[in-house]
């Protein structure tokens, strides 16, 4: 800008600074939402109480199970893992997650309407977007530290100031891998590249959980943290927050608006509960390489074929399913490795939460295509044999995931091959499951709301949300009783066949639509009536 402020004839005057533009902002968004001091101290303060009353009863749930959990034996054998190796493990895949969601997400951004106000304003661009720098390492360092007091406390029983200084290495530590990533994004690094960095430290939870069970070497405490090492986290995160804020000023626009428009899609999604939604925002927030292979597509030989394909191709260029899959078949390993949780209940959970996120991650085909079911009425397939043919690569994904959990299974229980045949019959119900979650109607927000502490729902929005889960809850019971047994009979095979067969008919009904298949059903039935 020069320094008259005059353009021809025309006097703009003094501009503003970018702190004056972002008050005016804030007073005209306050009056135009008519609330008050009061209202906003309210809201702040049910969040709050939220916030802490979840945490609290997240503690007494862990640490109920930690005390039901049986004591570590005295020396441990070789190929097992300790509980502690076992919290070290998962924080790193916390770590790893963290950094893989900041990178999708875009640390710093600009959502819409101050993407189109704000930019291309000539004032300092570090006023503008310090708020939005601040609040993603905020928000992940609280996280962190909930993560951590949970598993501290829960886990390995610690409290007092060795419970305070975990929880605020972990909140540094939170924030330090937040701040990477938005130094990283200030760098000009693409964020495909730094979900890809998040992945890999996903991924390696896993591979190190292996090769510690497979070297017999398993720590048998975790060591407390000193304040000199809290003060050494907190000094690190205070050194990327000053140079994160330093080059704030040279991020482009166009890298601004896409972390903008990913971070209020994902915002949107889990307001609305609507967990599709929030697949589609991490797995698209990421620009694809320029540089892609391009698939000759061999496999689509016709209608059903090139459905599956189709399916196949979306699984396979989603990294972040890929190691979700990975991260989901190593969750039974880890529960009969570890001898605390070598039960009947950690491995039913195990199983139960690896077999989901398998199933799920498999699946994104049909959460697309109930979005856009563009593929899905242009080939000439009916409703019902698409829904099947949406089960295929789920269906072989927990197939396979089957051969690597019930062999550890079986092997923790005995009769290895039983426990294999039992987990083969079972996949359809995991792929009936995903694919029913996938096309699950939508919450209906126009019926009236009900009001609970994390605001106001939809009536009826359990039963959406159950659908899906409800599957695994009622047509996996002969293996949820085999798992309390520790036992696998041929009655409980050929139950668990019949069920198989009722999951997957139930997954093929049409019965309840989504929004998007509804409209095009009246639209073809108004061509049809005006022809």
């Amino acid at each position: 800008m020069p320094d008259d402020p005059r353009v021809g004839d025309f006097d703009l005057g003094e501009v503003p600074s970018a702190r004056s533009i972002r008050r005016f902002t804030a007073q005209a968004a306050r009056a135009k939402a008519g609330a008050s001091v009061g209202s906003l101290l309210t809201d702040v303060y049910t969040a709050v109480t939220s916030v802490v009353i979840s945490v609290l009863i997240v503690l007494g749930v862990v640490q109920q199970l930690g005390s039901a959990l049986p004591p570590a034996p005295p020396a441990h054998a070789s190929g097992g893992l300790s509980l502690p190796a076992l919290v070290a493990l998962v924080l790193l895949a916390a770590a790893g997650a963290l950094l893989s969601t900041a990178g999708r997400l875009g640390p710093v951004g600009a959502e819409g309407a101050q993407a189109a106000w704000w930019l291309p304003l000539p004032v300092d661009r570090r006023g503008l977007l310090r708020p939005s720098a601040r609040r993603v390492p905020l928000v992940a360092a609280l996280a962190g530290a909930s993560v951590v007091v949970v598993l501290e406390a829960g886990l390995l029983a610690r409290g007092g100031g060795d419970l305070l200084r975990a929880g605020l290495l972990g909140a540094c530590l939170a924030g330090v891998v937040v701040l990477a990533a938005a130094l990283a994004q200030t760098r000009g690094v693409p964020r495909r590249r730094i979900a890809l960095a998040g992945d890999l430290v996903l991924v390696a939870a896993p591979v190190l959980a292996a090769l510690v069970v497979l070297t017999g070497r398993t720590p048998a405490a975790l060591p407390s943290p000193s304040w000199l090492v809290v003060v050494g986290a907190a000094a690190t995160a205070a050194l990327l927050a000053t140079a994160v804020d330093r080059r704030l000023g040279v991020l482009p626009g166009r890298t601004l608006r896409e972390g903008g428009s990913v971070a209020t899609q994902a915002v949107g999604a889990v307001v609305s509960l609507d967990s599709r939604e929030l697949g589609r925002a991490l797995t698209g927030g990421v620009a694809p390489s320029v540089r892609r292979r391009v698939s000759r597509l061999r496999t689509a030989r016709g209608p059903a074929t090139a459905l599956v394909t189709a399916d196949l191709v979306v699984l396979r260029r989603s990294l972040r399913h890929v190691v979700q899959i990975v991260v989901a078949a190593g969750l039974p390993v880890l529960a009969t490795a570890v001898p605390q949780l070598a039960s009947t209940v950690g491995v039913l959970v195990a199983v139960l939460a690896g077999g989901w996120m398998a199933a799920s991650a498999s699946a994104e085909g049909a959460r697309w295509a109930e979005m856009a079911p563009v593929l899905d009425r242009l080939l000439p397939l009916g409703h019902r044999t698409v829904r099947r043919l949406r089960m295929v690569v789920p269906g072989v994904v927990a197939l396979l995931w089957s051969l690597v959990a019930f062999a550890v299974v079986g092997r923790w229980a005995g009769a290895t091959q039983d426990w294999l045949m039992l987990g083969v019959v079972a996949a359809p119900v995991w792929a009936a499951a995903a694919v029913r979650a996938a096309y699950r109607p939508a919450p209906r927000w126009d019926k009236p709301l009900v009001a609970t502490p994390a605001g106001a729902l939809p009536t009826g929005v359990l039963s959406v949300i159950a659908r899906g889960p409800d599957l695994v809850a009622f047509c996996l019971l002969p293996l949820w009783i085999a798992i309390g047994l520790g036992t696998v009979t041929t009655l409980m095979v050929t139950a668990q066949v019949w069920l198989s067969v009722i999951a997957v008919m139930i997954a093929s009904s049409t019965a309840e639509k989504g929004w998007m298949e509804r409209m095009l059903d009246d639209q073809e039935q108004r061509k049809g009536a005006a022809a």
